[in-house]
C-alpha cells in the first residue's frame, strides 16, 4: 500500500472508532470510555497485519460488531470491549487471555475466553463436529448471557459482508444462520437482528426466492406506501382527538416472513394478504401504559373492523423475552386485512434492544425473564449424554416455541410452549413428578398424558411410586425438560437390557459355532440394517430379534461377509472411488462435485425429488449418498450441522426413466371437470396419470393426482395449464 493509502485507512479507523462511541445506547463514563479505548488499542495492534477477504483491514471487523453491540444491542462498555477483542486471542498467539485480564479486567476476560472460537476436534464419521460446536456455544449461556449475544453481533456483521467468499461456504454459513443464530436473536428478543439474519440467510439458501420477492416489493412500493399513508392517517385523527401523543408508522413485512406465508399457505405474492404491519407507539408513564394500550385499541376497532381470532395480548402476559405489546388485525380499505401492532415507547425500546433495555427498565425485585429461561434451559445440558445434534435440535426447539400459561391446583402460574402436553407440564413441576406420573386432571378432568394444555387450564398430577416412563412418552412431550429426563430413564433401561441381550445372543450364536466378537457384531448389525450394537443387543433382549432369525443371519453369514467387506472398503476409499461399473444406466443424469463425478445414490423419500428440481447429495452413515430438494424442509438441519457431509449434485439429462409426482388440486365443483382435467394431462401435455382421486363437499372439489413425468419440466408446464384452467383454484407439487 502506498503512504497516501496507508494514511487514508488510519483515518477511517480513527473515525470508525469515534462513530463506535457516538452511537453508543449507553451513556458511557470517563471510564467506560477508557476500558473501550484499551480494548481499541489492543486490537489494533494485535490484527495489524491481517486483512479479510475482500482486501479490508481485519480490525474493521471487530469495530462493526462492537458497534452492533452498542447502537443496535445496546450493551455496555465490558461487552463493547469484548466485542473489539473477540478475536484477538484466537488469532494471534502473541495475546493471551492472562494479558487481556491484565488489561481490561476479569469480566472481558471471561467473556473473551467465551467468545474465542473453538478448537477443532477429532471428526468421527457418527459425530457432527458442527452441532458438537453448536453445544459448546451455547453451554456458555450458563457462564454469560452476553458471549451468546456477542456471537449474534458478529455472525450479523459476517452475513452482512459475504460477499467475497465461495458460494459453498456462503450455503453453510447462511444455514447455520438460519437454523441456529436467527432462534437465538428471537429468543434474547433482538427481534430486528433476528429479521436481518434471516432476510440474509434467505438471500443465500434461496437467491431466486430472495429476488423474486425484492422485485415484487419494489414494484408495488408506491402502491403500498399510499395505502399505509391512508391507513395511518385515519388513525393519527382518532387518536389525536383523545389527544394521545402518539407515532403512527407502518413497515413492510420481512422478505423471510413472506416467503413463510407463501410456503405455508401456497399462494403466490400477490396472493399474501398482510405485507406490512401498522405500528401505533405512544407516550406513557408505567402507571397509565395498559389503560392506554386498551384504549387506543379500543380507538382502532372503532375505526376499522378487528378479525377476533388474530388478536393477541402480550401486556396483561409477556413474553418470557420481555415483549409487550397488543396486537389486533383488523379490516382496512379494499377489503385487506392489516395487523396494528400498540406499544408503549418503553415497550418498543424493549422490543427493539431485548436484554439491553429490559435491564435499563427493569425494577430492584422484579423477576428477569430472561435469567428465568436460562434456568429453565440448564434441564437441557445437564445430560451430556445424548448425541450434539440431538441437543441442538431440543434447544432449538425451545428457542422459537409460542407460550401457554397454565395453573397448578394451588393458582402458581407455569409457562410452557404452546402444544404442550400434560405430561410436560409433570416434568415442569419437578422432574420426580414426572417420572412417576400416574395420571392427569385438567379442569378437574381426568385427561390421558399426552392431552394437549392451552392457556388457562389448571392441572393437577397423580403420581404413583410404580409409575415409570416408557417409550411412547417421547411421543407425549415436546419439552427438553421432559425429553431429556425420559431418555435418560430409557436409556439406563434399554442398557438393562441390552446386556441381557448380549449373553443370550452369545449362547444362540455358540450353538451354531459362531463366535461372538466386534466382527461378528458389526456384520450383524449391518444383516438386520441397524445402527449400532446397542440396538442389536437391546433387540435381542426385547425377544425382537429371535432364534429363528439369528438362524437366518448364519445362514447367509458367507454372502454377508463378502457385502460387508466391500462396504468397508467403499467406505475408506471415498465416494470418488466407488466403483462405477456397476451403476445402472439411470443414475447417469444426475454428477456430483465440481468434476461432475457419477456415483451411486438414492432418492430421499422426505422431498421426493425429480431430474431438473435443485438438488444436493447428503452422505449418510448406512445407505449411501441420498438426494434432497434445496427447499427439502431438513436441508437447514443437515447444512448447518453436517456440511461436510453435503456433496453438490445437479442433474444434467432427461432422458431418464419417468418419476412419480404427485399433485393436489381445489377448486369450483362443475360438471365435466374430472373429464376435462385427464384430457388435458394426458392428451395436451402427453403425461401418464397413474392414480387420481377426488372429492366434493359444498361445491368444493380436493383432488389428488399422481403422475409419471420424465422431469421437473413438464410439472411446471402441467401446473401453469392447470392453473388456468376454469374453476380451478389451487394446484400444489406435494
Amino acid at each position: 500500500m502506498s503512504t497516501t493509502d496507508v494514511l487514508a485507512e488510519n483515518s477511517a479507523i480513527k473515525n470508525a472508532y469515534k462513530e463506535l462511541l457516538r452511537v453508543s445506547y449507553r451513556s458511557l463514563s470517563q471510564d467506560d470510555k477508557k476500558l473501550i479505548r484499551k480494548a481499541f488499542d489492543i486490537a489494533v495492534a494485535a490484527h495489524n497485519e491481517q486483512r479479510r477477504q475482500s482486501g479490508e483491514a481485519y480490525i474493521f471487523h471487530p469495530i462493526a460488531v462492537a458497534r452492533i453491540v452498542a447502537s443496535e444491542i445496546g450493551l455496555d462498555a465490558t461487552s463493547i470491549a469484548s466485542a473489539l477483542l473477540h478475536d484477538v486471542v484466537e488469532d494471534n498467539e502473541d495475546y493471551t487471555l492472562e494479558m487481556i485480564e491484565e488489561a481490561c479486567g476479569p469480566d472481558v476476560a471471561r467473556i473473551v475466553k467465551g467468545l474465542t472460537k473453538i478448537n477443532k476436534l477429532k471428526a468421527e464419521t457418527h459425530v457432527s463436529l458442527q452441532a458438537e460446536n453448536f453445544r459448546k456455544m451455547l453451554l456458555t449461556i450458563n457462564e454469560d448471557v452476553r458471549v451468546i449475544i456477542i456471537k449474534i453481533a458478529d455472525r450479523l456483521h459476517n452475513m452482512q459482508t459475504m460477499e467475497n467468499i465461495k458460494p459453498e461456504k456462503q450455503v453453510k454459513i447462511a444455514s447455520e444462520t438460519l437454523y441456529i443464530y436467527a432462534p437465538l436473536a428471537h429468543r434474547i428478543g433482538l427481534y430486528n437482528i433476528k429479521t436481518e439474519l434471516e432476510d440474509l440467510g434467505l438471500k443465500y439458501t434461496e437467491p431466486e426466492t430472495y429476488d423474486l420477492i425484492v422485485a415484487k416489493i419494489e414494484e408495488s412500493k408506491d402502491e403500498q406506501d399510499l395505502y399505509i399513508k391512508t391507513f395511518g392517517d385515519v388513525l393519527k385523527k382518532a387518536l389525536e382527538k383523545e389527544k394521545i401523543e402518539c407515532i403512527v408508522k407502518g413497515r413492510p413485512k420481512s422478505i423471510y416472513s413472506i416467503r413463510n406465508k407463501m410456503r405455508k399457505q401456497n399462494v403466490s405474492y400477490e396472493e399474501v394478504y398482510d405485507k406490512f404491519a401498522m405500528r401505533v407507539i405512544y407516550k406513557s408513564n408505567e402507571k397509565n401504559e395498559k389503560f392506554l394500550a386498551w384504549k387506543i385499541y379500543s380507538l382502532v376497532t372503532d375505526e376499522y373492523t378487528p378479525n377476533p381470532t388474530r388478536m393477541r395480548d402480550w401486556i396483561s402476559a409477556p413474553k418470557s423475552t420481555a415483549y409487550e405489546a397488543l396486537h389486533v388485525t383488523v379490516m382496512g380499505p379494499r377489503g385487506k386485512w392489516v395487523e396494528v401492532q400498540i406499544r408503549s415507547e418503553r415497550m418498543n425500546e424493549v422490543a427493539e434492544k431485548g436484554y439491553a433495555a429490559h435491564y435499563k427498565y427493569k425494577n430492584n425485585g422484579e423477576d428477569d425473564n430472561l435469567d428465568v429461561w436460562v434456568n429453565k434451559l440448564q434441564d437441557a445440558f445437564e445430560n451430556n449424554e445424548i448425541s450434539a445434534v440431538d441437543f441442538v435440535e431440543e434447544f432449538k426447539f425451545n428457542l422459537y416455541a409460542q407460550e401457554i400459561f397454565v395453573f397448578t391446583p394451588n393458582g402458581e402460574l407455569k409457562s410452557l410452549p404452546k402444544g404442550a402436553s400434560a405430561l410436560d407440564f409433570a416434568y415442569a413441576i419437578h422432574t420426580e413428578v414426572g417420572m412417576h406420573t400416574r395420571g392427569i386432571k385438567v379442569n378437574g378432568q381426568l385427561r390421558p398424558l399426552d392431552h394437549q394444555l392451552s392457556s388457562g387450564d389448571t392441572v393437577e398430577v397423580i403420581t404413583s411410586a410404580n409409575a415409570k416412563p416408557s417409550q411412547n412418552w417421547l411421543d407425549y412431550t415436546i419439552t427438553a425438560r421432559a425429553r431429556t429426563k425420559i431418555k435418560t430413564a430409557l436409556k439406563e433401561e434399554t442398557k438393562a437390557i441390552a446386556e441381557n441381550g448380549k449373553e443370550i445372543l452369545r449362547r444362540k450364536l455358540k450353538q451354531l459355532k459362531i463366535p461372538l466378537n466386534e466382527k461378528e457384531t458389526n456384520a450383524m448389525v449391518t444383516f438386520f440394517k441397524l445402527k449400532t450394537s446397542l440396538d442389536l443387543f437391546y433387540r435381542v433382549g426385547a425377544g425382537s430379534i429371535d432364534s429363528k432369525m439369528v438362524k437366518n443371519y448364519a445362514s447367509s453369514r458367507s454372502n454377508l461377509l463378502m457385502s460387508f467387506i466391500k462396504r468397508s472398503i467403499r467406505k475408506t476409499r471415498g465416494p470418488q472411488d466407488i466403483d462405477l461399473g456397476e451403476q445402472k444406466p439411470n443414475f447417469d443424469l444426475l454428477v456430483f462435485g465440481n468434476d461432475r463425478e457419477q456415483l451411486e445414490y438414492k432418492l430421499s423419500p422426505c422431498c421426493s425429488p425429480i431430474p431438473g428440481d435443485k438438488v444436493f447429495g447428503f452422505l449418510t452413515i448406512n445407505d449411501g449418498i441420498k438426494i434432497h430438494k434445496h427447499d427439502c424442509p431438513n436441508a437447514l438441519s443437515m447444512q448447518a450441522n453436517f456440511a461436510y457431509r453435503v456433496i453438490k449434485a445437479q442433474w444434467i439429462d432427461s432422458n431418464q426413466p419417468e418419476f412419480n409426482v404427485v399433485l393436489k388440486l381445489s377448486g369450483l365443483d362443475q360438471i365435466g371437470l374430472v373429464n376435462e382435467l385427464t384430457k388435458v394431462i394426458s392428451n395436451t401435455m402427453n403425461v401418464n396419470i397413474t392414480s387420481l382421486s377426488f372429492d366434493t363437499k359444498g361445491g368444493i372439489f380436493h383432488g389428488t393426482i399422481s403422475l409419471s413425468v420424465k422431469n421437473n419440466n413438464y410439472v411446471i408446464k402441467l401446473i401453469n395449464h392447470l392453473k388456468n384452467m376454469n374453476g380451478i383454484d389451487k394446484v400444489v407439487r406435494v
